[in-house]
C-alpha cells in the first residue's frame, strides 16, 4: 500500500514538473513570437473607410521603430505626418482628387530611426467611385462673359490664387475634429455639376451653407491667415492654412475680420456672410483644398479626429 502511494506521489511529481516546463516553454515562444510581431510590422489605419474620389482621409501609422521622422507619398502628393506620444502613433490627412479613378492606391511611406537607419512600407488603399449630380445656375451675365476689364480682373486674381494656394506648411496647425463655419443646413453639396447661363460648366468645389448676409462666419479649424480680401469670383475670401497641405477657402463674404498672417483659433470668428462675387444670392462657399487639390468639406466635418 505504501508503495502504491509512493509511486502515485512520484507520478504527480512528474506531471507538475512537465506541466511547468511545457509552460515555461509556452511563454518564451509566445514572447519570441510577439517581439518578432512588433519588430518587423507596421499598422495602417485610415477613416473613413471607404474613400472615394473628392475624399479627404486621416492616417494613423505605428512604426515597427521608435522614429525620429514619418513622410509619406500618396498618387504624386506629400504626405506630411506629426508624431503623437500618447498614442504612440504618426497623423496625418490626405486626400483623392475628383479626377481619381476608382482602384488601388499605394501610400509610400518612408522612415528615419534616431540611429540614422532608413525604414519604408507600402500600403494599397482602396479609392471608390462617389455619385455627383449636376445643376444649372443664372448668374449675371458678367460672369460668364466678362469684358476686358473684368478680363484683367481674373488675370490678376488668378496669379494671386497661384501663389497663394501653392504654399504647403508640413507642421501640423489643425488639432481635433474640425467644426461648421455656421450652424445652418447645407443647400448644396460639394462635386455638383454646373451649368451656369446654359453655356458655362463647371464642377462646386466646396459646401453651401444657406445663410443670410451678416451671418457670422468661423473657423473650421486653428490656422494661419494665408488670404483676407475681395476677388472677382470668390468675393471677399479668407484662406486659412491648417499646416500639412491642408487649406480652407471662405467665399461670397460680406466683411472679413482677420488680416493676413494672423494666427486664428478653432471656432474663431473670421468673417460675416455675404452674397459678393459669382453668386445667386447670400450663401457661404466653404472649400477643402490639400496639395493642390480640392476634396469634399462634408466628409473632413465628419471625421472623428483626436
Amino acid at each position: 500500500m505504501s508503495a502504491c502511494r509512493e509511486i502515485t506521489s512520484a507520478r504527480r511529481w512528474v506531471v507538475a514538473l512537465l506541466l511547468i516546463v511545457a509552460v515555461g516553454f509556452a511563454g518564451k515562444a509566445d514572447g519570441s513570437k510577439n517581439g518578432s510581431r512588433a519588430s518587423h510590422s507596421w499598422s495602417v489605419r485610415w477613416q473613413p473607410q471607404h474613400v472615394a474620389d473628392g475624399s479627404p482621409f486621416f492616417l494613423q501609422v505605428t512604426s515597427p521603430q521608435r522614429l525620429e521622422s514619418l513622410s509619406g507619398k500618396w498618387i504624386e502628393h506629400e504626405v506630411f505626418f506629426a508624431f503623437d506620444p500618447p498614442s504612440q502613433t504618426w497623423r496625418g490627412i490626405a486626400g483623392a482628387s475628383l479626377e481619381t479613378k476608382p482602384g488601388k492606391y499605394a501610400l509610400t511611406l518612408a522612415g528615419k530611426t534616431k540611429a540614422g537607419d532608413e525604414i519604408s512600407f507600402r500600403q494599397m488603399i482602396p479609392v471608390g467611385k462617389a455619385a455627383y449630380r449636376q445643376i444649372e445656375v443664372t448668374v449675371p451675365k458678367q460672369y460668364t462673359e466678362p469684358g476686358p476689364e473684368q478680363l484683367r480682373e481674373i488675370d490678376q486674381d488668378k496669379t494671386l490664387k497661384q501663389r497663394v494656394l501653392a504654399q504647403v506648411s508640413p507642421e501640423r496647425n489643425w488639432e481635433g475634429k474640425f467644426l461648421p463655419p455656421v450652424d445652418a443646413p447645407i443647400s448644396d453639396v460639394f462635386g455638383t455639376a454646373r451649368v451656369f447661363n446654359g453655356k458655362v460648366q463647371s464642377v462646386h468645389q466646396g459646401l453651401d451653407f444657406g445663410v443670410p448676409a451678416g451671418t457670422p462666419v468661423a473657423a473650421l479649424n486653428a490656422g494661419t491667415v494665408l488670404l483676407a480680401q475681395m476677388l472677382f469670383f470668390e468675393g471677399n475670401c479668407v484662406v486659412l492654412d491648417h499646416g500639412q497641405g491642408l487649406l480652407t477657402i471662405y467665399m461670397h463674404l460680406s466683411k472679413i475680420v482677420v488680416k493676413e498672417g494672423e494666427q486664428v483659433k478653432r471656432g474663431q470668428q473670421i468673417a460675416l456672410s455675404g452674397g459678393t462675387g459669382r453668386a445667386t444670392g447670400p450663401h457661404l462657399h466653404v472649400a477643402v483644398r490639400w496639395q493642390g487639390i480640392y476634396l469634399d468639406p462634408a466628409i473632413l466635418l465628419k471625421l472623428n479626429l483626436p
